[in-house]
């Protein structure tokens, strides 16, 4: 697959899981989440699969997310990390934050494994 129509994809992904009302497609979360996912949040702790699938649940599948720099390394044929910055709407007072996630294709379906989030803070805007 051509990196462009990959990065395309991986980018649609990642909306999916933000903006996808999870309670109403209960299906997605096993269709995009690894059953061995883990993440890091913003603040360093680290959470379980069950610990995201419910914030994924309670967050408003209302909130719009902006991407920023979205792009893919293709680490192997089946393993891509996708690095961005994601921005929550102009009136928000937050920062953003720089995220990184590990997707492996899984069978013909690209799984996420593993999300790690930065917090943006002026310091390291630059």
């Amino acid at each position: 697959m051509e990196t462009g129509t990959l990065t395309e994809q991986i980018q649609r992904l990642e909306l999916d899981l933000l903006q996808c009302d999870l309670n109403a497609h209960p299906g997605l979360i096993d269709e995009l989440l690894a059953q061995d996912f883990e993440e890091i949040d913003n603040q360093g702790h680290q959470h379980s699969r069950e610990d995201v699938i419910e914030w994924l649940k309670q967050k408003d599948p209302k909130q719009l997310w902006a991407f920023r720099d979205f792009r893919i390394k293709p680490l192997t044929g089946d393993c891509v990390l996708a690095i961005y910055s994601l921005q929550r709407p102009p009136q928000s007072s937050a920062q953003g934050s720089i995220r990184t996630s590990l997707w492996q294709r899984q069978g013909n379906q690209w799984k996420m494994v593993f999300h790690q989030a930065t917090k943006i803070t002026e310091t390291s805007a630059s």
